[in-house]
């Protein structure tokens, strides 16, 4: 084991004093070690809990035989990020998530991890970490939050966000919002529709690295304490019988993921963490794999903020087995993959029956026939551009429209709050993108504040940043080249005839192309000014369209 070159041998007596300072004493010597990496902290709603869902890891950890040791590592809630500077180091954070995880685990010759995410960027940090380290790991997060309740209907925090848009334009009034604000979020855990923490859960879930019910389980249900000590069993087993975390990720396992994200129409987010899980564990995924798995998996799964119901309904409808099981029966899965849980995936689902036809819609009557995501590419967006289908009304699959080009994101919601976007345009916001941004914030303001003042199915909106899983409408991100490269998306002006066609998988500027020869002579790169976490990032960052990683040669 690892952890034989910390505690074996007369060498290694100061080493095994340290440990007894720890509580660790020789009777525990020889069992093998598990880091518990937990994401707990009382700034995040969807981590305050975690410190429970520990404990209970740590019991498995004893019970399996093992000696779980704890440690923290940091996380961003987008929800306090988004519309100010702290938007700016969200999906930064997802890098020094995955750094932190790998110092601590080789740091201290650790057997094995159990990895204790929730919120957006943590998930895919901490996947990326056990690609990366490839020692045995297993996952548990802290499960989705409950659904709110006011004037008779389910709410989350999706409404209050559109319902600012509505107040601007003097739709409800002051006292109607504050009562959507306190009513939203009504329990702990990651926010309750299909939004980016609660995509990758499912997906990682799907993966093999954690147990059925770990995407869906609501965070307040008991089953979850039980979920989170099985995680701590099978961990210790996963180090005894040398199961390592790249015997999930592999094409196969990628593979079963795509199409699961496609059938449930997950956040956009996922591509940047797929793409950046793909890479740590050494394998190729294009932009192109994604519109591949949409056009031959069918969409049966539309939870907020694309449809009616919430993660809560999901779970009670059977989860990620069940949907895993319907698109096994269209031989969409490969149920060989093995799982942490000692079985391979098919002897996970094949017994998992849907118990909800309009929650899990079955084949012959999915919601589209083909998925949520679509990778757009066109002379806007060279190298690519993402859009959630599955959140997008029918009347802008197709849309066409001029141009109202912002460089920042306040003066776009400024716009919006004044009144000044005219059904039919395409908002364009850029140098917004992992380096323009710096470090590529949602656009969550922009898009819930167009849903609030009703035009989300007349204004579409373009930008080199990206959105919120809480994001519907006709909204195209992760446009690259960005503009701070001098994609052409910095080349756009006033006016300019857009053209997005999401069900041709294509997105125009209709602007001649010695036009945009001339424009792009005039056109000089604008200064980045970063500096610590921020300016390292932005000097080593890649595009959106390889994960928006961070490689060890500089880009600038």
């Amino acid at each position: 084991m690892r952890s034989d070159e910390l505690i074996r041998g007369p060498a290694r007596a100061p080493h095994r004093s340290l440990m007894r300072a720890l509580g660790v004493d020789r009777g525990d010597v020889g069992r093998p070690i598990i880091g518990v990496a937990n994401s707990f902290n009382e700034l995040v709603p969807g981590h305050m809990h975690l410190r429970t869902i520990a404990e209970q890891v740590k019991y498995g950890v004893y019970q399996g035989g093992g000696t779980p040791l704890e440690f923290n590592v940091i996380g961003v809630c987008d929800g306090l990020a988004m519309n100010h500077e702290g938007m700016n180091y969200s999906l930064v954070s997802r890098e020094v998530i995955a750094d932190s995880v790998e110092v601590m685990a080789r740091a201290h010759a650790l057997d094995g991890l159990v990895l204790i995410p929730n919120c957006d960027k943590v998930v895919p940090g901490m996947v990326m970490a056990a690609a990366r380290l490839d020692i045995p790991t297993a996952i548990v997060s802290g499960g989705p939050m409950l659904a709110g309740y006011h004037a008779g209907r389910r709410i989350e925090n999706k409404d209050v966000l559109e319902a600012v848009g509505a107040y601007f334009h003097g739709k409800i009034t002051a006292e109607e919002l504050c009562a959507l604000e306190d009513d939203s979020c009504p329990t702990c855990g990651s926010c309750a529709g299909l939004f980016t923490a609660n995509s990758m859960s499912c997906l990682t879930e799907c993966l093999g690295m954690a147990l059925p019910g770990d995407g869906t389980i609501p965070a307040p249900f008991s089953a979850r304490l039980i979920l989170a000590r099985k995680t701590g069993v099978q961990a210790v087993q996963a180090v005894l019988q040398g199961w390592n975390a790249r015997r999930y990720l592999t094409r196969a396992g990628l593979g079963n993921a795509l199409a699961l994200d496609a059938a449930l129409g997950c956040s956009t987010n996922t591509v940047l963490h797929l793409m950046a899980i793909a890479r740590e564990a050494g394998l190729e995924l294009d932009l192109r794999a994604f519109n591949e798995a949409s056009a031959r998996t069918p969409h049966l799964v539309k939870l907020s903020p694309a449809g009616t119901f919430y993660m809560e309904d999901f779970h009670r409808a059977g989860g990620v087995m069940a949907v895993l099981e319907r698109l096994a029966g269209a031989g969409l899965i490969d149920g060989t993959v093995p799982t942490i849980a000692g079985t391979d995936l098919q002897s996970q689902y094949r017994n998992a029956r849907p118990q909800n036809d309009e929650v899990i819609r079955p084949l012959t009557r999915p919601y589209s026939p083909t998925g949520g995501l679509a990778i757009l590419f066109g002379n806007l967006a060279p190298d690519g551009a993402v859009v959630k289908e599955a959140a997008v009304l029918p009347p802008m699959l197709c849309h066409r429209g001029p141009a109202r080009v912002f460089d920042d994101e306040d003066s776009a919601v400024a716009a919006i709050a004044a009144r000044a976007i005219e059904p039919g345009s395409v908002m364009v916001i850029r140098y917004v993108g992992p380096k323009g941004g710096p470090g590529m914030p949602e656009m969550l303001t922009p898009t819930s504040t167009l849903a609030g003042a009703g035009l989300d199915d007349r204004v579409a909106l373009v930008t080199d940043g990206r959105f919120s899983g809480v994001t519907r409408g006709a909204c195209v991100g992760h446009v690259v080249p960005e503009a701070a490269d001098g994609g052409p998306i910095a080349l756009v002006q006033e006016g300019d005839m857009i053209l997005i066609d999401i069900p041709g998988r294509s997105i125009s500027l209709e602007v001649a192309e010695d036009e945009l020869v001339r424009r792009r002579s005039a056109w000089r790169q604008p200064r980045v000014d970063a500096t610590g976490v921020l300016g390292r990032y932005v000097r080593m960052v890649s595009g959106a369209n390889q994960g928006a990683v961070v490689e060890a040669t500089p880009h600038m």
